[in-house]
């Protein structure tokens, strides 16, 4: 099994980690280790390997060369029947949202925990509740997406990935589709579930301006590998 019982503070570690997509090498040597409660971006300019990076912990694009760690799952040894259990651990949130567009919000939220090995209705509810809750969405539950705003939805997002009480959020570009205002609302909220939880946050982004009003540690994507700092260096 690639997994093993996570202890100890590294939520992720990357060891001269090589990631390719399509045959093409985008990151190589990435040594990584992010602990829990983190709050860290990853940023670089388009194409630069954000996104590609973020897909290989999440089992999207296989560890081809290197060691790597998310959660207690082995990268290396990470089979395709390994990649829900891992998902499990993790909550992963989109720049589009993602939601299943014929069905209400607790039917959204109910389809993963059912996908995920929930089968106590009355549980279920109350998990539903409890994450609704705490992104300020528990009025929505009925409502169907289109229903709600940009920034509704990624609310949604937020309480979706909050479902199965991960220990690593991922966002790829959480507020690209989203005005200022509300980009700030969704940060604020993001920073209050690394703090409060101990929850590692992961978030690609290309926005500085955000940087600057959220600090935290940051990994560059540049010239084919990573370099991490804290943003306070970004803008020296």
């Amino acid at each position: 099994m690639p997994h093993k019982n996570f202890v100890g503070d590294d939520i992720i570690t990357l060891n001269n980690a090589k990631i390719v997509q399509k045959n093409f090498t985008v990151l190589s040597k990435v040594n990584l280790n992010i602990k829990r409660g983190t709050f860290c971006y990853i940023i670089g300019k388009t194409g630069s390997g954000k996104s590609s990076l973020l897909k290989v912990l999440y089992g999207q694009l296989p560890l081809k060369e290197g060691e790597g760690e998310v959660v207690g799952f082995d990268l290396q040894k990470l089979r395709a029947s390994d990649v829900p259990n891992l998902r499990r651990r993790l909550g992963i949130v989109f720049q589009d949202f993602q939601l299943l567009t014929d069905r209400s919000i607790e039917k959204n939220l109910q389809f993963v925990l059912e996908a995920t090995g929930w089968r106590d209705k009355g549980l279920m509810n109350d998990r539903i509740d409890e994450v609704l809750t705490s992104v300020g969405m528990q009025t929505k539950k009925h409502k169907m997406p289109h229903e709600l705003s940009g920034g509704e939805q990624q609310r949604i997002a937020i309480a979706r990935a909050l479902l199965n009480h991960p220990e690593l959020i991922l966002a790829d570009e959480p507020t690209g589709n989203l005005d200022p205002e509300t980009s700030n609302d969704i940060m604020t909220l993001l920073k209050s579930i690394s703090t409060e939880r101990q929850c590692a946050v992961l978030m690609a982004t290309h926005d500085y301006h955000m940087i600057q009003n959220f600090p935290g540690e940051a990994i560059k994507c540049e010239d084919g590998g990573v370099v991490v700092m804290s943003t306070a260096e970004l803008f020296e």
